[in-house]
């Protein structure tokens, strides 16, 4: 079974990868220091018959030449080609090698060198000497190997172990300054995440306190009205008004119950598949849905983009709820008879989608994204931005609300989303 340490397996690869090259290198060296040996001897060979031919020695004359280590001789043969050879045999034992060097008529110098003895050099010198070398490499390379590996997965313990202490109570930031430059994506985007995580817990915190609030205060105004009611006898105008309170209480935790549905509904719908969707053609097919609701308080809306057609990956439902609840937003503060824009504009890989209303403005300083965050007196329970913002979050978007910069009351509601080419 494959071990499952990345430290395990990096130093055996890294052994296993140097301890080739070793074995590769040695058995080049070897073959090299070989070829080179027997290429001298060859060649002294080769000068001394060539010596010999210089001094023009007829087979009738030439006396055959032997030593302890070399036979020199004249040899007649008609079946070898003229051409010099050389070949290499072992005899009792011991190697030799062999010169045919062609003379005149069908006459041969013939050398023969006994090479034992560079072959056992060679052998012993060479060979057992850099294999010998080769063994305490090794085990240098194993300890190198070892220090390496520990050395460059050291961030990688440093990160790991910076996680496993992190929990929603202390989501501190990894630390980059000391960090190689391989693991700063990594650093970088595990920050990103952990900002996300702690901006996401933070919400959390502040919508459970925010619901209870919101349910606790009409909870008590009602309970309150009854007691009222009960500690002596009233009219019946004034119980009529105290049910009609209690019924008004309750719409409004309705109203409440529902807004909280549909967060979970927008958590849920991150997990949608995402489909190929014509952008321009569907806010505009929205569009035309919210002049209708638009009607009521004789407002015009207005659609424009400065391309066609836009086929984009997106999960619809996510998309859906950010642009519902800007539209809503337009409508809700925009006075009668005024016109809301909603625009598409795509800008190299970036596309804005911008809605434009005539309304009162917002405070910038105040984060209207946050749960219960109202603006103006208008109903609501304050969750619509919150669920744009879960909902761009998922989407990878960003969103902003900024008041109009073109000289005009109101504000400006963005979402800007990527539309790099998928990769396959």
């Amino acid at each position: 079974m494959e071990s499952r340490s990345i430290y395990r397996q990096f130093y055996i690869k890294l052994i296993i990868a140097t301890s080739l090259f070793i074995i590769t290198l040695s058995i080049i060296f070897y073959e090299y220091a070989k070829s080179s040996f027997y290429d001298n001897i060859q060649d002294n060979l080769l000068n001394q018959a060539k010596q010999i031919e210089k001094g023009y020695i007829t087979a009738d004359k030439f006396q055959n030449v032997i030593s302890q280590f070399q036979i020199i001789e004249i040899i007649s043969n008609q079946t070898i080609k003229k051409e010099i050879s050389f070949s290499k045999f072992n005899k009792d034992n011991k190697s030799y090698t062999k010169l045919l060097f062609p003379m005149y008529d069908n006459a041969f110098l013939q050398i023969t060198r006994d090479i034992t003895l560079e072959r056992d050099l060679l052998y012993s010198i060479i060979f057992k000497n850099f294999f010998a070398l080769a063994i305490p490499s090794f085990i240098l390379m194993l300890i190198y190997s070892l220090v390496v590996s520990k050395s460059l997965l050291k961030p990688i313990v440093q990160i790991n172990k910076k996680l496993s202490n992190m929990d929603e109570n202390s989501l501190s930031q990894i630390d980059t300054k000391d960090l190689p430059m391989e693991f700063l994506t990594l650093a970088n985007s595990i920050n990103s995440l952990t900002n996300r995580i702690g901006t996401y817990v933070k919400f959390k915190k502040e919508l459970f306190i925010g619901i209870a609030h919101e349910l606790k205060t009409p909870l008590a105004v009602m309970k309150l009205k009854n007691e009222l009611m009960l500690k002596k006898d009233r009219t019946k105008q004034e119980y009529e008004d105290a049910l009609k309170l209690n019924i008004k209480e309750i719409d409004n935790m309705n109203i409440m119950i529902s807004s909280i549905l549909d967060i979970g509904r927008t958590e849920g719908a991150q997990f949608e598949q995402a489909k190929n969707i014509d952008l321009v053609k569907y806010i505009q097919n929205k569009v035309n849905d919210y002049k209708m609701l638009s009607s009521k308080k004789d407002i015009e809306i207005k659609f424009s983009s400065n391309i066609s057609q836009l086929d984009i990956i997106i999960q619809e439902t996510l998309f859906n709820q950010i642009l519902q609840n800007f539209v809503q937003n337009a409508i809700k503060f925009t006075p009668n008879h005024k016109l809301i824009e909603v625009k598409i504009k795509k800008l190299d890989e970036e596309v804005t989608v911008s809605v434009f209303d005539n309304g009162i403005g917002i405070d910038e300083n105040v984060d209207l994204f946050a749960p219960f965050k109202k603006v103006g007196k208008e109903n609501g329970v304050g969750l619509g931005l919150y669920l744009a913002k879960i909902a761009s979050d998922a989407l990878n978007a960003q969103i902003s609300i900024k008041n109009r910069q073109d000289g005009k009351n109101g504000c400006v509601a963005k979402l800007v989303l990527s539309n790099k080419p998928q990769q396959d």
